[in-house]
């Protein structure tokens, strides 16, 4: 990619930075992450690149994600979830062994719901993040955290942090650093900038750019205007009405927006025609990634280089009977995400897709019963072919509910690394 210098780009760093100043003591981190982004906007090639961002609303009960498999820790974590434990003789078939050892002799296995993303990590396609989450500045401490210095605002609160961890800003923020990076690329796609930033999940900060608006589809492809009457005739009457020009402010506004909608469609509805649709599995989040598979095979169509995309599994916030729901909710996650990279794949753009998971946080270690309670920390999922083979990253937490260096009290994880970085 080139990257160009410019009066333009330096004051867009500069209009940025005075945005992440509201994260207070994160300001030193949070300059070096604008600078990096928006000093160098980016022109595209004659080749593709897409982010696809799969977000697992509710906060997903890291601990049983990606569990300790090693005798003595496995003994430590069982004495501390009991009820919600897995069994260890369950773990076996999805024990993980990177290519960078995992630190202190440990072992991790998957939860057995998760199998086809083992067989990714096993290929090569997938890596793991290991205790991640929202901060504000590197090296956050547990001093840091009982004098409240420097924290995300609004800690365990599900729309504050799903606000925090899509935006990098406190709830009510306008934009989403998705957003923002279309922002800096929408350029590449020239008249095709509409289909930038396309979220299949509906409304999403992550997504909000100050340029950039989201481009919403359904899992059947673009949205339509519903037919009126069952008449063609009406419909057309209909989006006429929609796009005539006003010199009513909010009425041309409105106008502005039903034309690029309706344009949109019909391109939409124009590029996806010759499209085959590919299998995936018949859940809400298999419909979302496949729809995002068939517009990235639009993508020539379509005329775009650069795309950020944006899925979602609801659900996660189990408080209560976590080992009758999370087998399911992670199914469903690793049966779309394995079928979209085999999509990818199968177009020969596996190199040029990266996905990865976002929640609005980890849980708790202990257990509150039969479920887990609102954590910061937690373990996540880099998918690719460009993503370094068989790695993890981050740190591994002890297994304990005593406040510690990487525990802030319950099990509740102080991330050793953060979303921005």
């Amino acid at each position: 990619m080139k990257t160009i210098h410019s009066a333009a780009s330096r004051r867009e760093f500069l209009r940025r930075a005075g945005a992440f100043s509201a994260m207070g003591a994160a300001a030193p981190w949070a300059l070096n992450l604008a600078a990096s982004a928006a000093a160098s906007a980016q022109t595209a090639g004659e080749d593709y690149r897409a982010l696809v961002c799969v977000f697992m609303y509710g906060g997903n009960d890291n601990h049983n994600t990606v569990v300790p498999f090693d005798q003595a820790t496995y003994d430590q974590y069982a004495a501390i979830r009991t009820s919600i434990a897995l069994p260890r003789a369950e773990l076996a078939a999805t024990e993980i062994v990177p290519a960078n050892a995992w630190t202190g002799g440990r072992q991790m296995a998957l939860h057995p719901a998760l199998a086809p993303l083992k067989t990714l990590f096993d290929a090569g396609h997938l890596a793991v993040a290991m205790n991640l989450g929202t901060l504000t500045r590197e090296g956050t401490t547990l001093a840091d955290y009982k004098a409240r210095r420097g924290l995300p605002p609004k800690l365990f609160s599900h729309n504050d942090q799903q606000s925090v961890w899509q935006s990098s800003l406190a709830e009510g923020a306008a934009t989403g650093w998705g957003g923002r990076m279309a922002d800096l690329l929408a350029a590449s796609n020239g008249e095709a900038a509409t289909f930038t930033s396309i979220s299949a999940a509906g409304n999403a900060v992550f997504m909000s750019g100050d340029s950039v608006v989201q481009y919403q589809v359904s899992g059947g492809g673009s949205i339509q205007i519903n037919p009126v009457f069952g008449s063609a005739a009406s419909t057309d009457a209909v989006k006429r009405l929609m796009q005539r020009t006003s010199t009513h402010l909010f009425e041309e506004d409105h106008a502005v927006i039903a034309r690029r909608s309706i344009a949109a469609d019909a391109k939409v509805r124009a590029a996806l025609a010759g499209v085959a649709e590919p299998t995936f599995p018949p859940t809400g989040l298999g419909a979302q990634l496949k729809i995002v598979a068939r517009l990235i095979a639009a993508r020539q169509a379509l005329g775009v280089k650069r795309q950020v995309f944006f899925v979602s599994q609801g659900g996660f916030d189990n408080h209560d009977d976590l080992i009758e729901k999370h087998p399911e909710l992670l199914g469903n996650v690793a049966g779309a995400m394995s079928a979209f990279y085999a999509a990818t794949e199968a177009m020969g753009v596996q190199d040029l897709v990266t996905s990865f998971t976002g929640a609005d946080f980890g849980r708790t270690l202990a257990n509150n019963g039969d479920g887990s309670d609102h954590g910061w920390g937690s373990h996540h999922f880099v998918m690719g072919g460009a993503v370094k083979p068989r790695t993890w990253v981050g740190a591994l937490p002890a297994m304990s509910v005593s406040e510690g260096a990487d525990n802030v009290g319950g099990g509740r994880l102080l991330p050793a690394i953060g979303v921005d970085q």
